[in-house]
């Protein structure tokens, strides 16, 4: 069993993780608490495995009960202000539940938690991540053809930084130029790849593997700041939490 202890200041909040970890059979509650110091000196003591951590409270903030805590339980964070991901996961946390927490959002985060906890459980998830080499390969020759003004141009996709969505046109940047095509973003998004290319505002798309920098809800390729739109944040933090050593 995974011994779980839930900190947050809202009883409400408490009354649905509560709920949701009873129908866990691998997660046993130690304690819902609205006090982070008991709850500190719990973890301290080593008397869980997984803390449910609300990152808003008066007393002390999620993130300074992280740094205190230094890694000695694991930390699912769960909170209504997406701005605070980011810092999160540069301070290992296994995930970042966005309130309201939806059940079948909290079971992914927790089997996440488990094959962390108990890595044993999570061999048969493995071959998964071995496969990838294989289909990197692909995704260096692999290509599209869009139409532009007087004729139809070949864009490797790997050369692609981001795209942009203008109206009733899309320009597609690469290294070396920017491509301007008569068509939808929600037609691009669905001819790339999702591995490789994600959707992170109304008005663009950008490649996962071009990002240099992110800083808060900003995106930096090259030099060209992009902003993280609210509708799609937190899908691309997760896909960036994948990419987290």
């Amino acid at each position: 069993m995974i011994r779980c202890l839930v900190v947050d200041d809202e009883p409400l909040a408490l009354h649905i993780l509560e709920d949701y970890i009873s129908k866990m059979p691998f997660l046993q509650l130690v304690k819902a608490t609205t006090n982070p110091i008991e709850a500190l000196t719990m973890v301290q003591a080593a008397e869980v495995d997984l803390v449910f951590l609300d990152v808003q409270m008066p007393e002390l903030t999620g993130i300074q009960f992280l740094k205190i805590a230094n890694g000695k339980a694991k930390v699912i964070l769960t909170t209504a202000y997406p701005q605070y991901a980011l810092e999160g996961y540069e301070l290992d946390v296994v995930d970042y539940l966005l309130k309201p927490i939806a059940f079948d959002r909290f079971f992914k985060s927790v089997q996440k938690a488990q094959s962390i906890i108990q890595p044993v459980v999570a061999k048969p998830q493995q071959v998964v991540v071995q496969a990838e080499p294989v289909q990197q390969d692909d995704f260096s020759t692999d290509f599209i053809f869009v139409k532009t003004e007087h004729k139809i141009q070949k864009v490797y996709l790997h050369d692609i930084l981001f795209i942009e969505g203008l109206k009733d046109y899309i320009s597609i940047f690469t290294s070396a130029e920017r491509i301007i095509t008569l068509q939808g973003m929600k037609k691009m998004e669905d001819a790339l790849p999702e591995k490789h290319f994600v959707r992170v505002h109304k008005s663009y798309i950008v490649a996962l593997n071009k990002i240099d920098s992110i800083e808060r809800s900003r995106i930096q390729i090259g030099e060209k700041i992009i902003p993280v739109g609210d509708t799609y944040r937190d899908e691309f933090f997760r896909m960036i939490e994948n990419k987290n050593i």
